[in-house]
C-alpha cells in the first residue's frame, strides 16, 4: 500500500474489519470452538467450502481470515466480472504456488453467477488440492451450484446479525470514533432495525450519523428523517420469494391471522406482485380450506376482483381481508386428497368403460347394443336416490372423499352416511 493510500479516506466499515476470527461477530455456530470451522481451523486444515448467507454478514472477511489462519494465499475474484480466462489465469498461478510449497485460497464472490460450465471448471482443481475453494454466495447453493461442486465443498450457513452482533459492532464503531453515537436509547435501536442485519449497512449509517454532528441526540424518529432505511431482502424470482409465501401458507394452515398478516406484510413491502399472493391463497382456499368453508373459493375470487378495481394500497386491505378469513375458517383437505386418490385409481385402472347404464343412448343402434338399460333416473326415485353403481363394470366402489368433521362438512359427512344407508337398503332389496 503506497503512502497516499494509506493516508486516504477509508470508511467505516472497511477499517472495521475484523483482524481475527474470534472478532467476527454473529457466526460462533460455525466459528466457534464448536463450530464447524471452528473445528477445522482447530486441526489446521480447511477444505473447499461454499459460504451462504445474506448481505452484511461477514463471508469476504471470514474468507480472508480464513486465508490467514492457515497461511494459505488469498486471491479473491468476482464472478460479475470474471470469466474462464480469468479463471485459468489463477489455476496456473495457483500451480505455480504449490510447486513452491504454498497453498491458494481461491475466494469467488457471487460463485452463483457462474455458469454450470464454468462450475465445472472447478473440478479438477479442488479435487487435486491445487487450490482451496470458498464461495460466497446469497443464493441457495442447491438450486444454483451444480451437485458435482457442492460434493466437493462443504455448505456452511451463515446467520443474518441479530440485535446483540449488531450492538457489538455499535460499540466498536463507538471506540473506533472515539466518541458516542449521537442517539438517545430509542434511536439506536431503530438504527438496528433499519440495518435489517446487515452489518455493513449498519456501520454505513453509524457513519453518517457521526458525520451529522446534532445538536441533540437523535430519538428514533430524528434517525428515521436523517439517514435512509435499508430495502427488505427479497428477490422476487429467488429462494426469499418461495420462503415467504412457504411461511405465508403455513400460517394460514396453523390458523393464525397474526402471523399470515405479517407475512403478507413482509411480501407487500418487498415488491411482489400481489396477483402471484391472490392466487396462491386462491389455491389455499380450494387446498387447505376446502368444503369445510364453501365460501373461502367465493371470497378469494372477490378479493381478487375487489383488488383488481382498487389497486394498491387500497386494495392491500382486501387482501389482508382474505388472510384473516382464510385464516380463521375450518381447514380441511379432504377434497384435495380425494383428487390425488382419483387420479391415482384412474391411471392404474386405464380405459375402462362406463356401465352401460349410465351411457346414454342417441341411435337405434346404441339402444339395441344395450346403452341406457336400466338406468334409473334418480329424481323419480324414493328419497331422491336410486343407489345405482356409477363405477365401471369390474371396479369395485371406492371411497376417494372422506370429509372431516369440521365446518360445513360435517353437515356433508351426514349426508354421505346418510347415502350409504339408503344404497346398503337398496343393495338388500335387489
Amino acid at each position: 500500500m503506497s503512502l497516499f493510500e494509506t493516508q486516504a479516506p477509508r470508511p467505516l466499515a472497511d477499517r472495521l474489519r475484523p483482524n481475527r476470527i474470534d472478532e467476527v461477530v454473529g457466526q460462533d455456530h460455525l466459528l466457534g470452538p464448536e463450530g464447524p470451522i471452528g473445528r477445522m481451523l482447530a486441526k489446521g486444515r480447511l477444505a473447499s467450502c461454499i459460504l451462504w448467507g445474506p448481505p452484511g454478514c461477514g463471508k469476504t472477511t471470514i474468507a480472508r481470515l480464513l486465508a490467514e489462519h492457515t497461511d494459505l494465499e488469498f486471491v479473491p475474484l468476482s464472478a460479475v466480472f470474471s470469466g474462464v480466462a480469468d479463471l485459468k489465469k489463477q489455476f496456473e498461478a495457483a500451480r505455480g504456488r504449490r510447486a513452491g510449497g504454498r497453498g491458494t485460497l481461491l475466494f469467488v464472490d457471487e460463485v452463483h453467477r457462474f455458469n454450470r460450465a464454468q462450475q465445472d471448471g472447478f473440478l479438477p482443481v479442488v479435487e487435486d488440492g491445487t487450490i482451496t475453494l470458498v464461495g460466497a454466495t446469497t443464493e441457495n447453493p442447491s438450486f444454483e451450484l451444480n451437485a458435482a461442486l457442492l460434493s466437493r465443498a462443504q455448505v456452511f450457513v451463515l446467520r443474518r446479525l441479530d440485535d446483540a452482533a449488531l450492538e457489538k459492532l455499535l460499540a466498536r464503531a463507538e471506540a473506533t470514533e472515539g466518541r458516542k453515537l449521537p442517539v438517545t436509547e430509542d434511536g439506536r435501536a431503530a438504527l438496528r432495525a433499519m440495518a435489517d442485519g446487515d452489518g455493513r449497512f449498519l456501520l454505513n449509517l453509524a457513519e453518517e450519523v457521526f458525520a451529522l454532528q446534532p445538536k441533540a441526540p437523535l430519538d428514533a424518529a430524528g434517525v428515521a428523517a436523517n439517514v435512509h432505511r435499508r430495502a427488505p431482502v427479497y428477490d422476487k424470482d429467488r429462494e426469499e420469494h418461495y420462503n415467504l409465501i412457504s411461511a405465508l401458507h403455513k400460517s394460514l394452515r396453523g390458523s393464525d391471522p397474526d402471523a399470515g398478516l405479517y407475512w403478507l406484510a413482509r411480501m407487500l413491502a418487498g415488491g411482489e406482485d400481489p396477483a402471484y399472493i391472490l392466487r396462491r391463497l386462491t389455491r389455499f382456499a380450494v387446498e387447505d380450506v376446502g368444503l369445510a368453508e364453501p365460501q373461502a373459493v367465493a371470497q378469494a375470487i372477490a378479493c381478487w376482483e375487489t383488488y383488481d378495481r382498487l389497486g394498491s394500497p387500497e386494495g392491500d386491505l382486501a387482501i389482508s381481508q382474505l388472510v384473516v378469513f382464510l385464516a380463521t375458517a375450518p381447514k380441511s383437505n379432504a377434497a384435495y386428497k380425494a383428487h390425488g386418490a382419483a387420479a391415482r385409481a384412474a391411471r392404474q385402472t386405464g380405459s375402462l368403460m362406463p356401465p352401460a347404464h349410465i351411457l346414454n343412448a342417441p341411435t337405434r343402434l346404441m339402444q339395441d347394443i344395450g346403452y341406457g338399460a336400466g338406468y334409473a333416473y334418480d329424481h323419480d326415485a324414493e328419497e331422491g336416490f336410486s343407489g345405482q353403481d356409477y363405477f365401471p363394470e369390474g371396479m369395485p366402489r371406492q371411497r376417494f372423499y372422506n370429509p372431516v368433521e369440521r365446518g360445513f362438512e360435517r353437515e356433508i359427512r351426514k349426508r354421505l352416511d346418510y347415502f350409504d344407508r339408503l344404497r346398503a337398503k337398496r343393495r338388500g332389496e335387489e
